[in-house]
């Protein structure tokens, strides 16, 4: 399997007090995203921010936008499928 991508969908404007609107990433977050090399941990973090979307709401271009990633660098992740990470 590829590597995971990151959740990041190329939008990049910190509105929503510190978070994306694309993604709900803080800079921080990014940050420490770009630090992960394994994949478990990896599709643990895209987990973690399914569920800040989730309580944040407003991200449901999100998910479509990430699949197509996922598709380009032909990686599944099983949380985008409704189940949980590694």
């Amino acid at each position: 399997m590829s590597k995971v991508p990151s959740p990041c969908i190329s939008v990049c404007k910190f509105k929503r007090d510190g978070h994306c609107i694309g993604c709900s990433m803080t800079k921080a977050q990014k940050s420490a995203f770009k630090k992960l090399s394994k994949n478990k941990h990896r599709e643990a973090f895209v987990e973690l921010v399914v569920a800040q979307q989730a309580v944040m709401g407003g991200y449901k271009h999100w998910e479509p936008a990430f699949q197509k990633r996922c598709q380009k660098k032909k990686t599944e992740l099983t949380v985008l499928k409704g189940g949980k990470a590694a």
